[in-house]
């Protein structure tokens, strides 16, 4: 794939880059990658990527951005609050490589689109942030034979992996089973350093560039582990285990990760069509509730044991979060309780759409 003159100045380091050079920027315009999620470890992904001239770059990614991400989502700026964070990462590199093509999926991944969407790329770089969607991702890339490039960063500490590749372990040979809900908060209820995905993100974009100029020594088989209090860093080996013959996807993996299903369910949409009929219970932490919120009592899930008495029972209590989950916990928490009101759950959390 040739480059033009506009690319050979645009991309002059690599160029003159041994073990890149002409051929490796060849085959990083000729590269397709999918990124899964556009947030915290997206930002740098597709950052890097999109600098380094990856040819065709597909974003999926839901979500639309709020001010609590702006201390690490370095994409976006308070300008762009409440937007698509798929739509806006994609205009917003364009500026950064005209020579690039964008893919923009503005949906979350799923069992009904992954499969399709996989076979359409070459790689895929996994910037998700819960359990379910890693072990999707995971799976669809075996039934696909896809590399995957993985990510995860918790408070201080980010991790590395890439599964997959060249017929090396994935990620079930690392976590054959999946971590109980309540065991692994996200960054909306502890926090995360604002760098950790920056540098995170970025060695994930390493990978992902090494995989497709066939150079150096990619982390298959091998988990990065890296500390920012301490600048420690560790690589740990690990072998391809039986967990890695996937052959079929599971029916749910909410479900597959201890994500209770409740009883009933309601729509952002159709809860505001007739909002007095309801009590409503904001479950998330004090920052995302004073950011934004559609009203009813809040008291953050950890606090709700000792709170209950506090809820109103007059009215069936429509119980949220920012996408779902703990509003799942929440409910199934209060049903054991034997509350005395209807309990519903605001399905996909207040930022649905």
């Amino acid at each position: 794939m040739m480059l033009s003159k506009a690319e050979r100045k645009q991309y002059n380091r690599h160029l003159i880059l041994d073990k890149i050079g002409e051929t490796g920027q060849q085959k990083l315009k000729a590269a397709k990658v999918l990124v899964i999620g556009a947030g915290g470890l997206g930002c740098p992904i597709l950052q890097y990527l999109t600098a380094a001239g990856v040819g065709t770059i597909g974003i999926i990614d839901n979500d639309t951005v709020d001010q609590s991400n702006l201390q690490r989502q370095i994409l976006y700026t308070y300008d762009d609050i409440g937007k698509s964070k798929a739509t806006t990462a994609a205009e917003r590199l364009s500026k950064l490589n005209p020579f690039v093509k964008f893919n923009v999926y503005k949906e979350y991944l799923s069992k009904d689109n992954s499969i399709t969407l996989f076979k359409e790329y070459d790689i895929i770089v996994d910037g998700s942030d819960n359990f379910a969607t890693r072990y999707l991702t995971n799976d669809t890339a075996v039934l696909t034979n896809k590399p995957l490039v993985y990510g995860a960063i918790f408070k201080f500490e980010g991790q590395v992996s890439v599964f997959n590749y060249k017929n090396s372990g994935t990620y079930r040979c690392l976590y054959p089973t999946a971590p109980k809900p309540d065991s692994s908060p996200n960054c909306s209820e502890i926090g995360v350093l604002g760098v950790l995905p920056g540098i995170i993100g970025s060695l994930q974009a390493n990978e992902t560039i090494k995989i497709i100029c066939e150079i150096g020594e990619v982390l298959a088989n091998k988990l990065l582990i890296y500390d920012t209090l301490t600048m420690n860093q560790m690589v740990l080996k690990f072998d391809k285990s039986d967990a890695s013959n996937i052959k079929k996807l599971e029916d749910d993996y909410e479900f597959f990760c201890g994500i209770e299903k409740v009883k009933h369910e309601i729509t952002l949409k159709e809860l505001l069509q007739d909002k007095e009929k309801y009590n409503l219970l904001d479950v998330r932490e004090n920052s995302e509730r004073e950011e934004f919120n559609i009203g009813g009592i809040h008291i953050p899930l950890k606090e709700l044991p000792l709170k209950i008495k506090e809820l109103p029972t007059d009215k069936p209590l429509v119980v949220y979060c920012k996408i779902g989950d703990r509003s799942k916990r929440a409910i199934k928490f209060l049903e054991n309780t034997n509350f005395k009101s209807s309990l519903i759950n605001l399905k996909g959390g207040c930022f649905s759409r």
